[in-house]
């Protein structure tokens, strides 16, 4: 009986997760002639603030990065 396991960082919608099921099982009878019955599956979302690869957490990663004259309330203003 195969047993696969799929972490992954952040989220996918329900309807993304029957899809990689779908489809991962169906790569395990095609290739190795298991029974669909058989196969199980288990998908673990990580949170992308309990994952760091590079020494930085993913979520700090991938933030939208904010120009220095974005993020200052006072830049451009005249005093």
């Amino acid at each position: 009986m195969p047993f696969v396991s799929i972490r992954m960082a952040g989220s996918a919608t329900k309807e993304q997760k029957a899809g990689i099921v779908a489809d991962v099982t169906a790569s395990l009878v095609t290739r190795l002639g298991k029974n669909p019955a058989a196969v199980q599956i288990v998908i673990e979302e990580v949170s992308t603030e309990n994952y760091g690869a590079g020494g930085v957490l993913i979520v700090d990663r991938d933030a939208p990065k904010v120009p220095a004259s974005e993020g200052d309330a006072h830049a451009g203003s005249s005093q």
